[in-house]
């Protein structure tokens, strides 16, 4: 069978470590991304508390750094004596079950609607490109809050309404990134020889384009997980009493002039992994870029 060329260049394993190594950036945000996944997944064993257990007598409990904290409840109590820091610890597997949930779903339908645009073309790539701009006449935030005020709000249904509004960034990059790749000479030459629509989108097409699906991916979990918090904050999100970050951050702003950490706190978590998330996008681009691969 002939050997097909290939551009897909593998990237010497000793100059990506420098790359990834020198970028302070992509360094900080895996760093703290590590950090949450480490929490979200060992939950059981790090949390002091049970989240869920209510005390109403120890109710609003100020975190240890105030004068009248105590190290029992470091981070303090909610307003239904709930322990602050066991909620946050799994309020993070709420944001990172809900980003990566979402990125699949919309990852999945945006790639397959921008290659299949890409390499196409004519009456595919048409039909792509007005899904794509019907998608960006929908605001994202309006049409989340009316269907889960209609569906419902639920872990499950946050999940699906995002992805499958998500999705037109992957469809554009991708559909881009067909585009100058299925005229390149070894997509010409896998045709000459006859291979499958299937194998030459699979083996050359896919390894081509993966770069630029991995940074897509990782902003749209910022996105989702910046989505997900405004939806719960409005109460159309994650219901009680599950511990969302953007849900603390609601049940809090009636006494944020009182107990300002109770917003502050959730507030700063999710500050740190939504940025952390995309300084890890924008590293994995410059490490990735083709200029960068010399």
């Amino acid at each position: 069978m002939t050997n097909l060329p290939q551009t897909t260049s593998t990237l010497p394993v000793s100059g990506l470590k420098s790359r990834v190594l020198r970028h302070k950036g992509m360094m900080i945000g895996s760093t703290i991304v590590v950090f949450v996944v480490l929490l979200a997944l060992l939950a059981p064993l790090i949390a002091p508390h049970d989240p869920y257990q209510q005390d109403l007598l120890n109710r609003l409990k100020p975190p240890v750094w105030d004068p009248r904290g105590s190290w029992e409840h470091i981070f303090g109590t909610d307003h239904l004596g709930r322990d602050y820091l066991s909620r946050l610890i799994y309020g993070s597997r709420i944001s990172l079950l809900i980003g990566i949930g979402a990125a699949l779903i919309s990852g999945v339908i945006g790639t397959f609607l921008g290659v299949m645009a890409g390499y196409f073309g004519g009456r595919v790539d048409m039909v792509v490109t007005f899904l794509i701009t019907v998608r960006l006449s929908m605001p994202v935030v309006l049409v989340a809050l009316a269907v889960v005020a209609i569906v419902g709000g639920s872990l499950q249904v946050v999940i699906g309404v995002l992805g499958l509004l998500l999705w037109d960034r992957f469809a554009v990059v991708m559909r881009s990134s067909t585009l100058q790749i299925r005229s390149m000479d070894y997509v010409t030459a896998a045709r000459a020889v006859g291979c499958s629509t299937t194998r030459i989108l699979m083996t050359e097409v896919m390894p081509n384009v993966v770069n630029n699906l991995i940074v897509i991916a990782t902003l749209e979990i910022a996105h989702a997980i910046i989505l997900e918090a405004a939806l719960s904050f409005l109460g159309l999100g994650v219901q009680p009493p599950l511990p969302s970050w953007g849900l603390m951050v609601s049940e809090g702003k009636d006494m944020m002039l009182f107990e300002p950490w109770l917003i502050t706190i959730p507030g700063v978590a999710l500050f740190a992994l939504v940025l952390s998330v995309n300084l890890l996008g924008d590293g994995m681009r410059d490490v990735t870029a083709p200029e960068n691969r010399n």
